[in-house]
């Protein structure tokens, strides 16, 4: 919401910058660039929210969470990853790899270009300030000693719309002591509806059974007249929302102008989530257009949980990750993006399901905690023999999701208390497209197994 501010400035700009081709706005073709910007205006801001919104949001959370030296080929790299096509490989068809070095190469030039411009251009400030000294030394010579200089008050500086955006800080001044979040009793029924709109969300998906259950029940149930403002636009943000029932508008008033509805929300939005995640101010303002239902959920409970939880599972997957041969040769940036991606999924009870042979597959497994047993039958009518052990570090239902067939065996839990990490086709097409020989390669393993057992 925030970026549709940059349209304003746009606006605001084109009377008084200069034309391309030396003309001013002042010239016939200065207003004819203004009449366009401001005819085209509208357009920019829906290419904003529908275009390019929903990729400076995955970025800035990211950046924001890891931190890294290196924030502008961290971006670029990360954009990279979000081009590769279904099969794994680039747009352009090129080495993603080799282009990203090649960037790489082009910021440092860039950089140094740029530290030697600017030491230029202080020797040069250095050279006039002495010149300028030795002036105004001859000059005061000639002038009366009991003349009293008086400075002139500095011009206006007028401030735009942007807001600060910062993290949460703590120290001797704001201690992070024990945290107990609030608990609401919920029906069965509502805890697993709001567990269910929660569930697609990215900041969200890093949360385990326990922490989602937590997290649901510190929602605390808010009604909402017709007409009722939730949020108002530079406030500081308390708590975020999620609707079971009903639609608000978000508005966004510039300056002088009137608020304007830029995005209608209705049952399974979150919203006012942002000014907790970059601790800055409200972007816009929030109001229901009708009787709405809605989920509260306080600030220190998303920080402590949601927020946590990100930067823990992010920690703990990589170390973990780091650890699985498969995932040996891939960097540093790599395994991160398949930590953030991976979903843990936990089994309490031995032989339960994981899949089964014959069924659709739509995600790739590795195994986090405790053994899986795979089973396969090799005829109609047979009994299933068991033909592998997985074991921690393991992976497997790569083969379904390569070869685009359904599952080969059936997978179950060999003891109680299984955690699994899984990701779901799509993401799996798209981080994983380098890792498609190495896998294509330990295939030949199943076979192995299966001739072995039979």
């Amino acid at each position: 919401l925030k970026l549709s501010e940059s349209i304003h400035s746009v606006r605001s700009c084109v009377s008084c910058c200069w034309i391309p081709g030396g003309m001013t706005s002042g010239s016939q073709p200065g207003m004819l660039f203004s009449q366009y910007v401001n005819r085209s205006a509208q357009d920019h801001l829906l290419y904003i929210q529908e275009k390019v919104n929903p990729i400076l949001e995955a970025l800035v959370t990211l950046v924001l969470l890891e931190r890294p030296e290196d924030p502008a080929f961290f971006m670029l790299k990360w954009l990279c990853e979000q081009t590769k096509s279904l099969d794994g490989q680039d747009r352009a068809g090129g080495n993603a790899v080799e282009d990203l070095e090649a960037i790489r190469e082009q910021i440092e030039r860039l950089r140094e270009q740029k530290s030697e411009l600017e030491a230029m251009d202080e020797k040069s400030d250095k050279s006039t300030k002495a010149d300028d000294d030795e002036k105004d030394d001859d000059d005061s010579e000639d002038e009366d000693d009991d003349v009293v200089d008086v400075m002139q008050p500095p011009p206006n500086m007028r401030r735009g719309p942007r807001q600060s955006v910062s993290a949460e800080v703590y120290g001797d001044w704001n201690k992070k002591g024990e945290f107990q979040a609030p608990v609401y009793e919920k029906t069965p029924e509502r805890k697993a509806r709001i567990a269910k709109c929660l569930e697609p969300n990215l900041l969200f998906s890093s949360l385990d059974p326990t922490e989602l259950d937590t997290v649901t029940l510190a929602f605390k149930e808010k009604l909402a007249d017709a007409g009722q403002r939730l949020i108002q636009q530079g406030d500081d943000g308390e708590c975020m929302f999620l609707i079971e029932e009903g639609s608000v508008d978000c508005l966004i008033k510039q300056d002088s102008m009137e608020e304007k509805v830029v995005k209608t929300c209705g049952p399974g939005d979150v919203f006012g989530e942002l000014a907790l995640l970059y601790n800055c101010p409200r972007a816009a303002s929030v109001q229901a257009t009708q009787r709405t239902t809605l989920w509260e959920l306080d600030r220190e409970t998303f920080n402590r949980i949601v927020k946590d939880a990100a930067a823990k599972k992010r920690t703990t997957y990589m170390e973990f990750l780091k650890k699985v041969p498969l995932l040996a040769n891939m960097d540093q940036y790599e395994v991160m993006t398949i930590a953030e991606a991976m979903k843990v999924e936990c089994y309490n009870k031995a032989g339960e399901m994981i899949i089964q042979q014959g069924d659709a597959g739509d995600k790739f497994y590795i195994v986090l905690e405790g053994d899986c047993e795979a089973n396969k039958s090799f005829a109609t009518g047979q009994e299933p023999q068991k033909v592998m052990t997985h074991k921690t570090g393991d992976h497997f239902g790569e083969l379904a999701l390569l070869k685009n067939q359904v599952r080969a065996a059936s997978v179950y839990t060999a003891l109680p208390g299984v955690k699994l990490l899984s990701m779901d086709r799509k993401t799996f097409k798209r981080l994983c497209g380098p890792l498609e020989a190495i896998l294509q390669r330990e295939a030949k393993r199943y076979d192995t197994a299966a001739s072995s057992s039979s």
